[in-house]
């Protein structure tokens, strides 16, 4: 029997099949698209993303297709200088297209021995207190124990599941496009300053060679979304903005997208589960669509793994929607924030020219910076130190690194004094004697995930805190 079913196979579907595969759990993805997207939806990894990958032994993959840029404040575009010891080894922004993530990604997965079905359509499912079951548009059925709705703001899963999307339709929307040019970087350079950047707010961006990005706010928003744009349009709309269309041809991607701004009531029903995009949709402000999804797949691969190999406790599936549903939520107000900040009115403006001088106080600016690229996030595990239930940064140690020992997903007890133990837990928790000058305590442990779960400050005994999230002993 299949243990879960993903639907769903984007960077968000993939990642969580590869964290399950790790644990040796049998998955299938579905995918509805017969071939992989050639389109790039998003254009790179910010940092927590970035450490997400380090943590399995991916990011040299991904630094071979990608391009390091600085990590300065970019809030609704507003652009401030990085703040100087952010808490990161990785203190800058991958630039890589969608697809390449998502190619990286599923040459995991595949690695790792999931198995990917393209050209299938999920049409219904039911389930009971042993399995789903899945009903595919062939007529087949497949059975697993779980299903995980990877599939996309207009999630058929969450559909099926009968799960409230509430949230705010579009009401403003903008033309996209990659195409390239003959202007030269300084004739575009040009027209966009003497534009003005509110409606041509992000581009001209170089995106590949010859390739440049545009976006343009439009007059309305389109009544049906599902109908594809054209080049006509983008190119009219282009040369409405700038007075020229820059000698746009070859277009690599046209589309366009809104500020729906609307997240799932609730993660899971029963045996089902949302992540990525069917959880949660909002404006591209940001860069954090694919990066939230990524770290969705992050927090929920090693439970879904345990409660199925027995090893977890009861209420740990419980803690995907209670950690990530408050992170959603928090992304989709700082884009609404953002949204609200490039509009052309003067109120907004207004606003905006506020929100730029207090950017200027580092402590305004590294808390911005904080939230876009995930490494703010603190998840509640009680009172405690205040390194408790958040990631923990790449670190030397004396004999390598810490991402270097999380590879395998397990749990990691890094002991700086060599007198504690896992025994009970060794199937499920690396015990690494180790030291590091830039960890002030004795000893730390992490989840598979990378978060703080326990910090040796005399609060509270490891031997208790093994069990919330690793279960019994064994």
């Amino acid at each position: 029997m299949i243990d879960v079913i993903i639907t769903g196979g984007g960077p968000t579907g993939v990642l969580l099949a590869s964290e399950l595969r790790l644990h040796g759990v049998h998955v299938v993805v579905l995918e509805q698209a017969p071939e992989p997207t050639v389109q790039a939806r998003a254009l790179g990894l910010h940092v927590r993303s970035i450490e997400v990958m380090d943590q399995r032994g991916l990011l040299e993959r991904f630094l071979e297709f990608g391009t390091k840029y600085p990590l300065g404040g970019f809030f609704a575009g507003i652009k401030t200088p990085t703040p100087e010891r952010l808490d990161t080894a990785h203190p800058w922004i991958l630039g890589i297209p969608q697809h390449i993530t998502e190619r990286l990604l599923t040459e995991r997965a595949i690695e790792l021995g999931t198995e990917i079905r393209r050209g299938v359509e999920l049409v219904g499912l039911s389930q009971d207190d042993t399995g789903v079951t899945a009903e595919l548009a062939d007529g087949t059925r497949l059975s697993a124990r779980y299903l995980v709705g990877c599939d996309g703001g207009r999630s058929t899963v969450r559909k099926l599941l009968d799960i409230g999307f509430p949230g705010e339709p579009a009401t403003v929307e903008w033309l996209l496009g990659h195409v390239e040019v003959t202007a030269s970087a300084a004739e575009m350079a040009a027209v966009a300053a003497d534009v003005g950047t509110t409606l041509l707010r992000f581009g001209p961006v170089p995106y590949e060679q010859d390739v440049y990005g545009f976006v343009m706010r439009t007059e309305d928003v389109a009544e049906d979304r599902t109908v594809p744009t054209t080049f006509a349009e983008f190119t009219q709309r282009l040369r409405e903005i700038a007075g020229t269309d820059f000698g746009a041809h070859a277009p690599r991607r046209i589309a366009r997208f809104g500020d729906a701004t609307r997240q799932a009531e609730r993660y899971r029903r029963g045996r089902a589960l949302l992540a990525g995009d069917a959880a949660h949709i909002h404006p591209p402000l940001g860069g954090q669509g694919l990066n939230l999804g990524i770290q969705d797949a992050f927090n929920l691969g090693w439970k879904l793994a345990a409660v199925i190999n027995g090893s977890a406790p009861a209420d740990l599936l419980d803690s995907y929607q209670a950690e990530r549903h408050p992170v959603a939520a928090d992304v989709l107000n700082t884009t609404r924030a953002q949204s609200l900040l490039i509009t052309p009115e003067p109120g907004p403006q207004a606003v905006r020219r506020l929100v730029a001088e207090l950017m200027d106080f580092d402590v305004v600016n590294r808390h911005l910076i904080e939230k876009l690229t995930g490494i703010g996030i603190r998840y509640d595990f009680g009172a405690g130190h205040e390194l408790l239930g958040r990631r923990l940064r790449d670190m030397p140690l004396r004999r390598g690194r810490l991402y270097e020992l999380m590879h395998g997903g397990r749990g990691l007890l890094l002991d700086q004094t060599g007198l504690l133990s896992v025994a009970g837990w060794a199937d499920r928790v690396d015990h690494v004697v180790d030291t590091s000058e830039e960890l002030e305590v004795p000893a730390i442990l992490l989840r598979p995930d990378g978060y703080v779960a326990w910090v040796d400050d005399d609060q509270q005994d490891l031997i208790t805190v093994l069990p919330k999230w690793f279960g019994a002993a064994g």
